[in-house]
């Protein structure tokens, strides 16, 4: 009875293990599917059919990650999804909702990190160890390092009444920092956006710096083709702003609006939201200026 019983644990052990393993299995066979989800979407150019869309893409990369919780890649582009989906569709009509999905991106970046080393302890601690650790990042680890940084950033700017929001902004910075380091092309140059942006929202007494920032934005331009609206949109909303140049602000946004079809198919559907976010700008305009 008892060597019965035995026999019994082992094959539900086995079976067990089976079925995590055939679970991991399928995600793994099924990830050509999502990268090809992202890339469709990202070509997208009607922005109803893309925010429609993408609750359901995000909901299928949960349960994915439900059975197969150390897939890096899957993290990551739950990650990316989630801001992009805030980003491009909510935090212009509900912040509090927005913020909540940048949350979310985050931890998922934060998972894949904290495999890296990086855990919640070291980015809770002293800058030297959080500097020594993100030394020892490589490649490997720029798409969790960027999506980590965007979504904290977006984090932050919409908890800026919280003092240790702002505080953990050099924390911030220093991961992207480190995704210059080692790739400044990611995402289409999207880690000198970040910087663009983190120098020019706010003014020299406060930390800010203008020419740094304009530099970023210019390198950004550069290293893209000058096929990303977004890099004027960006330096438009915030450096412009800050500097209250109105004449450039309002330039570059009608010039986003104004401007052609890209040739590059598969950031169709971040020109657009950079199209639809100039237009909102603009009735700010007397707002701002």
């Amino acid at each position: 009875m008892k060597l019965t019983l035995q026999r019994l644990c082992f094959i539900w052990i086995i079976l067990q293990l089976s079925a995590c393993s055939m679970a991991e299995l399928t995600v793994k066979a099924s990830m050509p599917m999502i990268e090809g989800g992202m890339t469709a979407l990202n070509r997208e150019t009607d922005l109803l059919l893309a925010e429609a869309s993408m609750p359901a893409n995000i909901t299928l990369m949960e349960g994915m990650i439900i059975n197969s919780p150390d897939n890096e890649k899957l993290r990551n582009y739950a990650a990316q999804a989630y801001y992009g989906y805030a980003y491009g569709f909510i935090e212009d009509k509900n912040t509090q909702r927005a913020v909540n999905f940048y949350q979310r991106g985050l931890n998922h970046a934060l998972y894949n990190l904290q495999q890296s080393g990086l855990d919640q302890n070291i980015l809770s601690g002293d800058l030297q160890t959080l500097q020594a650790t993100l030394n020892s990042l490589g490649d490997d680890n720029v798409p969790a390092l960027f999506w980590a940084a965007s979504n904290w950033a977006k984090w932050i700017d919409h908890n800026r009444d919280k003092a240790e929001a702002i505080a953990d902004l050099p924390k911030v910075a220093m991961l992207m920092q480190r995704v210059i380091e080692l790739d400044e092309n990611f995402f289409m140059a999207s880690p000198h956006l970040f910087f663009g942006v983190y120098y020019g929202s706010r003014s020299p007494m406060l930390g800010g710096n203008f020419k740094l920032s304009s530099q970023h934005f210019d390198t950004a331009r550069k290293l893209n083709n000058n096929q990303l609206l977004m890099v004027d949109l960006l330096q438009a909303e915030y450096l412009d702003r800050q500097k209250f140049d109105q004449q450039s602000f309002h330039q570059r946004l009608t010039k986003i609006i104004n401007s052609s079809k890209s040739s590059n198919i598969d950031i169709a559907l971040i020109n657009n939201i950079a199209k639809r976010k100039a237009q909102i700008l603009l009735t700010r305009e007397s707002q701002w200026f």
